[in-house]
Formats: structure tokens, C-alpha cells, sequence
């Protein structure tokens, strides 16, 4: 099976040895996306909901260019770097994702790349 790169300027490039997206056959596996903002490369930071909005909106960029929305995601991974903070995800998540909901798993974690505090992937089924 062939594997395809999936790149955008829409979503911030890759800050290391890794793609932002691969297809293989049907399947799409969207690298982890923290709040940068796509046009100047910076962190959005202060604010945890435009930060976790930042992060779906880099997400669903990512899915637009492999073909498809976050309507075909089936699994996304969330990393918080403070679980306090999985209500917003939850709150938030809603705004962009339609039910039936895709399978999901938070995760707590001591740090994300870039002092970041949500990092989340998918896995997109085209």
C-alpha cells in the first residue's frame, strides 16, 4: 500500500522529523497538533480555550487536505498537560464534532513540545 504525505499551510509545518499527516489506503493518522498558529509559527498561549481551538482548527486544516473534515475522524488523542482543563476540550469538542462522536482517549502528561499545555491527534477514515 502506498503512503501519501498530506501537507497545508493552513496548519503549522512540522517543528520536527515527522509530517503532518499520512494516508495510507483510506486511512489518515494526523500528527499530534499544538496551538501554533499557522501563520506566524508562534504558540497561542493565556487563554485555554483559544488554544484548544487553535488546535482543532490546525486539525481540521490537516483533514481538508487529505480530502476529507473532522466529520471522518474515528479516533482522536487528547494530551493536557492539566486535566482540569478536559471540561473545555469536552465543551469546545462539541463545536466541532457532530455525533456520532469519534472514539476518543485523555491522556494527563508532564509536558508537550514548545511549553504547549493540549496536543491532540486523529485518525481520519476517507
Amino acid at each position: 500500500m502506498t503512503r501519501t504525505v498530506i501537507h497545508t499551510a493552513n496548519a503549522p509545518a512540522a517543528i520536527g522529523t515527522y509530517s503532518q499527516a499520512i494516508r495510507s489506503g483510506n486511512t489518515v493518522y494526523v500528527s499530534g497538533q499544538i496551538p501554533l498558529d499557522p501563520a506566524t509559527g508562534l504558540l497561542i498561549s493565556d487563554d485555554i480555550d483559544a488554544e484548544i481551538r487553535r488546535v482543532f482548527d490546525n486539525l481540521a486544516a490537516i483533514a481538508v487536505a487529505a480530502g476529507g473534515t473532522l466529520d471522518n475522524a474515528v479516533k482522536v488523542s487528547v494530551f493536557l498537560t492539566d486535566l482540569a482543563h478536559f471540561a473545555r476540550v469536552n465543551e469546545i469538542m462539541a463545536t466541532y464534532f457532530a455525533q456520532p462522536y469519534p472514539a476518543r482517549a485523555a491522556i494527563g502528561v508532564a509536558a508537550l513540545p514548545k511549553g504547549a499545555r493540549v496536543e491532540m491527534e486523529c485518525i481520519l477514515s476517507l
